[in-house]
Formats: C-alpha cells, structure tokens, sequence
C-alpha cells in the first residue's frame, strides 16, 4: 500500500521565456513538520511557492495532497485542496476590520446580509486557534503592527482550514521579541498536524523551527536534509558554494582610523546621554532589542530627527542637522530599513532610483554618476536586465542593493545602514559585505543596525548596544553574542 504524504512534489518543472526557473524538482512533507526551503534569490523557492498556491501554472510534474493529484489553476483550488500560502508581502485591505479581512469573501450570512457577529466570533476563534488575544477582531489592520498584521495574514490563511500552510520570509519585518511570537504559531500549527513550507533566509530560525531542510540552485534540487544531522556551514556551502564561515570579509590592514564624527552629551525625545566616536576606516555596529534607540541614533546624526541638545562634530567641525539634506550635504548617506516605504520608487527604473539623490542634492554631479552607474551595479551583483529595468520586478535582495547603490553614488563619508541586509540571500549578502569592507579600506565610516546578532559580530569592529534610548555598554570586535545579549536586556554590564 502506498504511503500519502501531506504534501509531495514530484518533477516539478517551470520556464519563463525559454529559462527555466524549476527544474525537475521533487519535495516531500508530512503533515505536523516544518520544512524549510532555502536557496539564493532566484533558486526557484518563489516559483515554487506560487504553484503550490495556484498562482502560476507548472510545465511538467505532478502535486499530490495526502496521496491525491492535485492541479491548481487558480488560487481559490488550492485553497480548496488545503494548501494556504502567507507571503512577505502582505495582502490585506487596511481600512477594513481584522475580521474582515480574515473572512474576505466568504462572509457568514444571515438572512442575506452579512452576519458581523458571526464574523467577528469566527475571527476570534481563529486568532485563539494561533495562540493570540490581544488583537480585536474590529480593530481595523492599518492601525495594527507590522507584526501583528502578519498574525492576521497567518489567521486568514488558517481559516481556509488548510492541510498546508506556506511560510514566505514571515520573519523579514519582524523584530526579535515578535519572532519568538511567530515561533510559537508555527509550533502550534505544527502540533495540530498542519504541514508547514517554511522560506526563509535566516539559519538559526531554521535550525530553531525546522526538522528538515531542503536547499534549490538555480531551480535544481540540490539535496533534502534532516536538520539535526546538518549544521549551518553545510547548508549554505549546498546553497552558494562557500562555507560559512568564509562570509564575513576581514578588515584590511592598514585602515584610516581617524575620528570623523563625535557625539557628546546628545539626546532628544527618544535619545538622552548619546557619547560615542565615529572612526575612518570602521565599521560600528549598533545592537539592542527593536524600540532600544537604534535608529532613532541613526536619524538623529541624519537629521531626520535631530538631536535637541548635546553636540556634534564632524571632521572637527560642528555638525547640527535639522533636516536629511543638511546630512546629505555634510556627506551622510542614510539606508533606512524600510526600502519600500523610505527607499525606493518601486514604478521607476533602477537607474532614475539610484541617481535621484544625486539628481536632487548634486546635479552637476549627475553625469558622471550615471557613468558610474553600470559598474556599481556590477560591484553589488545586482540581478537585472539593465538599468532601465522597473524597480517593483526586482526581488528583495535586488531592490535593497539599488538602494545601497542610490547612496553609493554620492561617495560619501559616512554611511548609515539600518538592517541592510533584511530580506536578501545569504549569498547577496556577502556581496554586501564585500562593498562594506572596501568602503572601510578606502577610508569610509559605516555606521550599521541590525537584528541579527551573528551579522553584527560578524561584520562590526566595534558593537554599541543601545538600551532605552541611552548606550548601554560598548563591546571591541568578536564578542560573544552573550555579551552583546547581556547588555541590551540590562542583564549584564560591559567589562
């Protein structure tokens, strides 16, 4: 008798314009596991996902749900079968209800009209079945944190009453705290026997959540790995050819050092006591938990909220901001962490992305920019058809380099870097790094937030943790993220 599967994928198969973007992949998962799918940008996860879901159509091989043949030729028949997908972008109406948005469509009725006590019960039942009570089922999504707006997209996705649940990057906009929250949703779901599809670009969390792993090059199965018989190095050597350890590039000798920015005695509403030095040559690392006062740092020495007492020095003179183009003029390039929000016109091509700034506060500057432009693209390992291609059909880790590139082109002296590698592939990520260091090597500062610890240690010749708007302690390059952890939840002070 043959054993069914929750889900199995055999000789999956799908081109785009005579490339092919799948080929012949096969994937097993069982109901109750979480199975993580990993591979650069542009393995073919993406491809996958939107068959599974009924949004793209495969050219060859065969879905099979609990040991039945499935097609689906539209989203709505693969909620049918059991499969829900919850991608990274989110897909909800913000000036609608929670409850809403969870049952869109498919409304309970009462005598013809919509039954909005019903709706509003069935929400709640649902965020209850994810573990969840703090969210009303009448509050409406635009008033709602990133995260709990995930919460939401997880809980409309459970109302199809799926066998399958996938997961695309449902971490990548998440702070630390809302994570753990995540976590525990999907080892519910996991408990009630739903097989989860689980994308994702972060190690630990796969190593944390996950029991197998399988890895995509180049739309190929590579291999399908138990989690506890691997370790991180092994995954990403499959993924991108290279160790691990390989991936975070080491200073080079011989760097300028010199002090470019000094903040003495600075604070505003949401920063008080900021003391630090900025040097040539370094990259400075600022950790802490999300609302610790990291990028508010960022955006104070930016003039995007400037500081409101204190001082500032920069190259020995003062330096006081009151707007971004007093930053951009003084030669401070600030990365936000919000590419899509603050970074990019995502109906532009990436060439009118990444000379706006120049255009705006360089014209005479411009021409030669856009020279320079096609090289930097080449440098940042963009993947594009060329710099007339339009911003929004880039993936992440792409659009998150046309910003870096944006800032890049107006060689300045100070960098800010608020999660510059959130949402990109592990090797896009090292391409990154690559830029970082010799930015440092030519005497460029880097000043970089971000949530992932081993990045931070990583890449950072000196940490600043930040706690309640204030610098708890400052750490010399490797510590153990211990240290760093310590410090940010004010469980320990710097040696």
């Amino acid at each position: 008798m043959r054993m069914s599967h929750a889900l199995e994928v055999r000789g999956l198969a799908k081109s785009f314009f005579g490339y092919p973007a799948l080929a012949g992949v096969d994937l097993v998962v069982e109901a109750g596991e979480v199975h993580a799918l990993v591979g650069e940008n542009g393995a073919g996860k993406s491809t996958l996902m939107k068959i599974l879901a009924g949004v793209q159509q495969a050219d060859a091989g065969t879905v099979r749900i609990d040991g039945e043949l499935r097609t689906f030729h539209h989203p709505q028949a693969a909620y049918a079968a059991g499969v829900s997908t919850v991608y990274q972008e989110f897909n909800l109406l913000p000036d609608r209800t929670v409850a809403e948005n969870i049952l869109l469509g498919r409304e309970p009725r009462r005598f013809g009209l919509v039954d909005r006590r019903a709706m509003r019960r069935r929400a709640a039942e649902l965020l209850a079945e994810i573990g969840v009570d703090g969210i009303s089922p009448n509050a409406l999504v635009r008033t709602l944190s990133v995260a709990e707006q995930q919460i939401v997209e997880i809980a409309k996705a459970l109302s199809y009453e799926p066998r399958i649940i996938s997961m695309d990057e449902p971490t990548a906009a998440l702070a630390e705290h809302e994570v753990e929250l995540l976590y525990a949703i999907v080892r519910r779901l996991s408990a009630r026997g739903v097989a989860v599809l689980y994308v994702s670009h972060r190690m630990r969390e796969i190593f944390e959540l996950c029991s197998k792993i399988t890895v995509l090059k180049d739309g190929a199965l590579v291999a399908t790995l138990d989690t506890a018989e691997t370790d991180e190095s092994e995954v990403v050597r499959l993924m991108v050819g290279r160790a691990l350890s390989a991936f975070f590039p080491e200073p080079a000798p011989g760097e300028d050092r010199r002090e470019l920015l000094a903040i003495t005695g600075a604070g505003n509403a949401q920063l008080d006591g900021i003391t630090l030095g900025i040097h040539r040559g370094e990259i400075l690392g600022i950790a802490g938990l999300q609302g610790s006062g990291r990028t508010e740092l960022l955006e104070a020495i930016a003039g995007v909220a400037p500081f409101t007492r204190g001082s500032m020095r920069l190259e020995g003179r003062d330096y006081r901001p009151r707007r971004p183009a007093h930053g951009i003029d003084a030669g401070i390039a600030y990365l936000t962490e919000d590419r899509k929000g603050s970074g990019l016109a995502l109906e532009q091509s990436i060439e009118d992305n990444a000379l706006a700034v120049v255009r705006s506060s360089a014209p005479r500057r411009a021409r030669t920019a856009a020279r320079g432009l096609t090289p930097l693209l080449s440098e940042l390992d963009v993947s594009a058809r060329g710099p007339e291609q339009i911003v929004r059909y880039l993936s992440g880790g792409n659009q998150q380099k046309v910003v870096l590139a944006k800032w890049l082109l107006l060689d300045p002296g100070l960098i800010l870097l608020d999660e510059p590698t959130r949402g990109i592939d592990v090797g896009a990520k090292r391409a990154v790094y690559e830029v970082m260091r010799r930015l440092t090597a030519a005497g460029h500062a880097i000043v970089m937030v971000s949530s992932e610890l081993p990045e931070v240690i990583g890449m950072s010749d000196r940490i600043v943790v930040m706690r309640d708007g204030r610098v708890a302690g400052s750490l010399d390059r490797g510590p153990s993220e211990e240290q760093v952890a310590a410090l940010a939840a004010g469980t320990a002070v710097a040696a």
